[in-house]
C-alpha cells in the first residue's frame, strides 16, 4: 500500500516528469552554456582531442566518428 502524500515529498526537480523531461533539459542547457563560456577550459579539451586525433588512436577515433555520421550502432 502507498503512503499517502509521499510523492510531494520529492523536491519538484527530481520528480519524474516521463520522456522529454524538460527540467533536466534546461539543466543540461545550462551546463553546456557554462562549459562553453569557459575558454581556458575550451581551449585545454580541444588541445587535447587534436592530441589524440594526431596520435596513435586517430584512426580508431575517425572511424567512430564516421561510424556515428553513418547511422551505425552496435
Amino acid at each position: 500500500m502507498a503512503k499517502s502524500g509521499s510523492a510531494s515529498k520529492v523536491k519538484p526537480e527530481l520528480r519524474n516528469e516521463g520522456e522529454g523531461s524538460r527540467s533536466a533539459a534546461r539543466r543540461y542547457d545550462a551546463g553546456a552554456e557554462r562549459a562553453a563560456k569557459d575558454k581556458t577550459r575550451t581551449r585545454k579539451l580541444a588541445t587535447e582531442a587534436e592530441r589524440a586525433l594526431e596520435g596513435p588512436e586517430g584512426p580508431a577515433l575517425r572511424a567512430a566518428e564516421e561510424s556515428g555520421k553513418a547511422g551505425k550502432h552496435r
